[in-house]
């Protein structure tokens, strides 16, 4: 409760740009951060780079930073949000294009698609986005993490069933959502072959 209490007196603080409360909020919850996100990352300098990025966005958000909800969570669904791009520029995107270069089969209109990859890949997480948090999360480790849905329900403390389900409602909220059909195809590239 006093970890809560001291929170909201920092964040009102920080809101008007107290750099103190904020080296303060820094001290307290950088290593928690970077401890988080190493479980996902694995590479302490990126990791290190991401917790510098969350607080970065803390700082130039500041004036907008609500102290009436938990400052914990917001931090962590921002660092959250981080590690997902963080997956989509660097595990997704460098297999994909990688293998565009070294395939001479491709033709010229598969190599404009290529370029395109980019555009596509901001479509599917921006419909990834619009899921609810949990179902996101859930998905994620298990398209993204490549994580079995035991691996997802010890780490969550869920039932396995529940991350079935979730997982299967975020593939029709993602199917609800798509209208193009190569559209689809990249979805089901991104999403299960890489």
């Amino acid at each position: 409760m006093a970890e809560k209490h001291d929170d909201h007196s920092l964040v009102q603080l920080l809101q008007e740009g107290n750099v103190i409360a904020f080296d303060s909020l820094f001290k307290v919850y950088s290593s928690k951060l970077f401890y988080f996100a190493l479980k996902y990352i694995k590479n302490e300098s990126d990791t290190e780079e991401l917790v510098q990025e969350v607080f970065v966005q803390v700082w130039e958000h500041h004036h907008t930073l609500k102290s009436e909800l938990s400052f914990k969570s917001y931090l962590f669904t921002v660092t959250l949000n981080k590690i997902r791009k963080h997956f989509n520029k660097k595990a997704i995107s460098l297999r994909y294009l990688e293998s565009l270069e070294h395939d001479p089969e491709l033709t010229d209109n598969e190599k404009i698609q290529g370029e395109n990859y980019e555009s596509l890949l901001q479509q599917v997480y921006f419909i990834i986005d619009q899921m609810p948090p949990r179902r996101r999360e859930i998905f994620m480790k298990s398209k993204l993490e490549g994580k079995s849905s035991k691996e997802i329900a010890i780490e969550l403390d869920i039932s396995y069933g529940t991350v079935d389900n979730q997982v299967s409602e975020a593939l029709k909220f993602i199917r609800s959502k798509i209208n193009n059909e190569n559209l689809a195809f990249m979805l089901f590239a991104v999403l299960f072959l890489y």
